[in-house]
C-alpha cells in the first residue's frame, strides 16, 4: 500500500512481455540505423513495397513506386516491416508537394503526395489485382470522377484538452489515438472548412471543453448542421453553443449522455427530428421522371419533377461525396435501363439511394434493408416524391432468408447490392438459384467484392462492366461498381 497513488518506476523491458516487440532474428538494425531499397509497387493501402536483400517486405509510408529510399524501420513483424523514409535519393515523377500543410500528421488523407491520375490508376489496379486472384478477368474499368478538392460534405472532428488545457480540433494521427489540431482541412466542401476557425475560437471558449466528446459537421442542401458530442449537460455551454449557431446561421444539434446519447436540436429544430436532406438531379442521372402511381404527380414543369430528395436522420448512412454518388446512381441506371413494367429489388437499400431512382423511371421496386428504422425511411422518402417503392426489413446476412424473399417474386429483371464493408457474400451464394438476368453490385470493399464476385461467376454469372469510383480523394478507399450478368 505505501505505493498507492505514486508512480513506479521504470524497469528494464525483459523481451519477454507479449506487449513489447521482438526484434526479427533478421533484423540487425538499431535505432537510427537506415537501409537503402527500391520501391516495387504500391501496396493496396498505398504505401511502398520494396525488399531486403534477405528478401523480406516492407511496406514504407509515403513511398512510390522508382524511388530510392533510405528508411528506417518502426514496426518488425515475422514476415515483413513497417517503415518510414529518412533520406529519399530518387524521387517519381508521380511525386507532387501536397496540397494540405497537415499531410504526413493528420490520418485522413495519405495519398496527396501521389498524383491524381496515378491514385486513380492505382485505385483501379487494386481492383483488377483482388479481381485475378478470384480468377477473375477484368476488361476495362469505368472511372467515375469528380472535383480534385473540397469534396466532403461529411466529417467528424475530435476534440480533447491537452496537458497544458489547450482545446485541441482535429483528426487522428495515422495508426494512432493522438490528435492532430487542424485549423483548416483542404477535402471539406467550404460551408464546413470555414467553421474550423469559429468552431476552434468557441471550444477554447467553454468553460467544461472535456465534456465535450467530438463534434460532427454536415453540409446539406438547405442547411449547415454541427452536431455536438455532449457527454454531460452544461446549461452554460450550451448557451455558448446556441449563440455560436445563431452568429454562424446553422443547425444545431446536441447527442447528449453518454452510454447512450439522446439527440436534441436546438433553435429553429425541435426534437421530433431533423429536416436534413439528399438531392439527386434526375437530369443528370439521365432519366425522365414516369407519372408516379400514387396522389397527383407534380408537373413536368415544376422543379420536384427535376429531383429526388431523400431525407435523413444524423447517424444515417450518407455518401460523403455527393458528386460523385450522383455519377454512381448514373452508371447504374444505365446500366439496367429501368423500364415501366420491369421488377427490380434493391437490397441494402438505406434510405432509397438507387430506389426512388429506379421507381422514378418507372420500374417497380421492392426495397430490402436490415435496420428497420431504415425501412421507415424508404417509406417515407417515397411517400414524399410520390412514388410507389415496397420497403421491408430483412436479415441479409441469412441466406435461407434471402431464399425466402427471392422465391416471393415471380419474376426479378434485376437486383441491385449496396452492402456495407462486409459484403453481401449470402446474398451472392443464392442469388444464382435464380437465374436472375442482371446484378448490379456497389462495394466500398473491393476485398469482400472480389470474394462475393467469385460467388455469383461460379453460379453462371459473367462480369460486363466494371467502374471505379473515386469517392475519397487522396486516401486508398475506393467505391466498385460491377454489372453481372447471367449466362447459365
Amino acid at each position: 500500500m505505501a505505493m498507492l497513488g505514486k508512480r513506479r518506476p521504470s524497469r528494464p523491458a525483459s523481451g519477454h512481455s507479449g506487449l513489447v516487440r521482438k526484434p526479427s532474428s533478421k533484423a540487425e538494425q538499431k535505432e537510427g540505423d537506415s537501409t537503402t531499397l527500391v520501391v516495387e509497387r504500391l501496396a493496396h493501402d498505398g504505401r511502398g513495397v520494396a525488399h531486403t536483400t534477405a528478401g523480406k517486405t516492407v511496406f514504407i509510408d509515403q513511398a512510390l513506386p522508382g524511388e530510392h529510399v533510405d528508411v528506417a524501420v518502426h514496426v518488425t513483424r515475422k514476415r515483413y516491416d513497417e517503415a518510414h523514409i529518412k533520406n529519399r535519393l530518387t524521387s517519381s515523377e508521380q511525386r507532387v508537394e501536397p496540397p494540405c500543410a497537415y499531410f504526413g500528421h493528420c490520418g485522413g488523407c495519405d495519398l496527396q503526395h501521389l498524383n491524381l491520375t496515378a491514385q486513380r490508376q492505382h485505385k483501379r489496379d487494386v481492383v483488377t489485382e483482388l479481381m485475378a486472384r478470384q480468377g477473375l478477368t477484368l476488361g476495362p474499368i469505368a472511372a467515375l470522377d469528380g472535383s480534385s478538392e473540397h469534396y466532403r460534405r461529411r466529417a467528424r472532428l475530435g476534440v480533447r484538452v491537452d496537458g497544458q488545457g489547450n482545446v485541441l480540433l482535429g483528426f487522428r494521427a495515422p495508426n494512432s489515438h493522438r490528435l492532430v489540431d487542424i485549423e483548416q482541412c483542404y477535402v471539406l466542401v467550404p460551408a464546413l472548412n470555414e467553421l474550423m476557425l469559429p468552431l476552434r475560437q468557441l471550444l477554447a471558449t467553454l468553460e467544461a471543453p472535456r465534456l465535450v466528446g467530438h463534434v460532427e459537421l454536415l453540409a446539406t442542401n438547405e442547411a449547415t448542421v454541427v452536431l455536438v458530442r455532449q457527454l454531460k449537460a452544461h446549461d452554460q455551454d450550451m448557451a455558448r453553443w446556441q449563440r455560436f449557431a445563431e452568429q454562424q446561421k446553422i443547425s444545431l444539434g446536441t447527442w447528449l449522455g453518454r452510454e447512450t446519447p439522446v439527440l436534441h436540436w436546438n433553435g429553429a429544430r425541435n426534437n421530433t427530428g431533423p429536416a436534413l436532406q439528399d438531392v439527386l438531379n434526375l437530369e443528370e442521372l439521365g432519366i425522365q421522371r414516369v407519372k408516379s402511381l400514387i396522389n397527383d404527380p407534380p408537373s413536368s414543369n415544376d422543379e420536384g419533377s427535376k429531383q429526388l430528395t431523400l431525407r435523413f436522420f444524423p447517424g444515417d448512412f450518407l455518401q460523403v461525396n455527393a458528386e460523385v454518388n450522383q455519377k454512381m446512381v448514373a452508371q447504374v441506371l444505365a446500366w439496367l435501363k429501368p423500364a415501366p413494367g420491369q421488377q427490380l429489388v434493391d437490397l441494402f437499400a438505406g434510405v432509397g439511394n438507387f430506389s426512388l431512382p429506379l421507381a422514378a423511371a418507372g420500374a417497380q421496386v421492392a426495397a430490402i434493408e436490415g435496420n428497420p428504422a431504415m425501412v421507415e425511411r424508404i417509406t417515407a422518402n417515397a411517400d414524399a416524391n410520390q412514388l410507389e417503392v415496397h420497403a421491408r426489413q430483412a436479415d441479409l446476412s441469412d441466406a435461407s432468408t434471402v431464399q425466402m424473399l427471392l422465391s416471393e417474386h415471380q419474376h426479378i429483371d434485376a437486383i441491385v447490392l449496396d452492402p456495407p464493408r462486409s459484403g453481401a457474400e449470402a446474398v451472392c451464394q443464392v442469388i444464382g438459384r435464380y437465374n436472375i438476368p442482371r446484378v448490379a453490385y456497389i462495394s466500398c470493399d473491393p476485398a469482400t467484392l472480389a470474394r462475393d464476385a467469385a460467388h455469383l461467376v461460379h453460379a453462371g454469372y459473367r462480369v460486363k462492366q466494371v467502374a471505379v469510383a473515386d469517392m475519397f480523394l487522396h486516401t486508398a478507399h475506393l467505391e466498385t461498381l460491377m454489372l453481372f450478368e447471367y449466362e447459365g
